[in-house]
């Protein structure tokens, strides 16, 4: 039940929110009863919650991890395809496909399973091929109670228990301990580089929207007063009409 719920919203929640972007658009002919300050409250806010997951998803984390073990798995992915990665280069593109696996454990004590699958040149653009060597490599590294290997696995992507979503390992190292710092310099300067763009589209925004939307809604405001003029025109004729005829019966 809560996993359709979650779906539908996913689904409709693009809808809702271009209706919502009409709605402002034209808020000058908008009924009075619609609040367009809660509107564009609620159309911000979903597009700051569709910004932030997008990057959350899309750019790449760090956790330091002991290996429990690397295998392979036959998986359904035609569902929520577009949440996994593809199959190994070179293969034939298939729903039920064998899907490599890496069981961790991180320093609390909990488990994180990750994916292993290849992006190519697909989204998002990590230009992984090396799924095959990565599996290796993880084995390598498998931890045993007497020597504790911790591994810095950098991955992308969601661990979601509901619609079956794993993260994508992309790489991983030995480190020397849970306790090692690292700082995630190419997320700090995409994101400044993000927001200096987002900066500049939102001054280009307000210029068009200021020479082209502006005039456009106000043409429309205008030729709605014209057709309320009009109607009060013909209304006031109209019942002109009925009490002269009812005075003359």
């Amino acid at each position: 039940m809560l996993s359709t719920i979650a779906y539908t919203l996913f689904v409709w929640s693009p809808l809702f929110l271009g209706l919502l972007l009409l709605i402002i658009m034209l808020r000058k002919i908008m009924p009075s009863f619609i609040k367009i300050w809660l509107v564009k409250l609620v159309a911000y806010s979903m597009i700051a919650a569709y910004a932030v997951g997008f990057l959350h998803y899309t750019l790449p984390q760090r956790d330091i991890v002991l290996v429990l073990d690397a295998y392979e798995k036959r998986m359904d992915v035609s569902s929520n395809s577009m949440f996994w990665g593809k199959q190994d280069a070179g293969t034939i593109r298939q729903d039920t496909r064998d899907v490599r696996f890496i069981d961790t454990e991180m320093p609390d004590g909990s488990v994180m399973v990750y994916r292993n699958e290849d992006t190519g040149f697909g989204w998002p653009p990590y230009f992984k091929f090396d799924s095959s060597d990565l599996s290796a490599k993880a084995k390598q590294l498998v931890s045993t109670r007497d020597n504790p290997k911790w591994v810095a696995v950098r991955h992308y992507g969601w661990r979601n228990t509901v619609f079956s979503l794993f993260p994508n390992a992309t790489s991983m190292k030995q480190v020397d301990g849970p306790d090692v710092t690292l700082i995630p310099w190419f997320n700090i300067i995409f994101t400044i580089f993000l927001a200096l763009i987002c900066l500049g589209i939102y001054r280009l925004m307000q210029l068009f929207k200021r020479r082209r939307i502006d005039p456009m809604v106000d043409s429309v405001e205008d030729a709605w007063d014209d057709v309320s003029e009009t109607t009060h025109s013909m209304g006031d004729r109209v019942r002109g009409w009925f009490k002269r005829l009812g005075g003359g019966v």
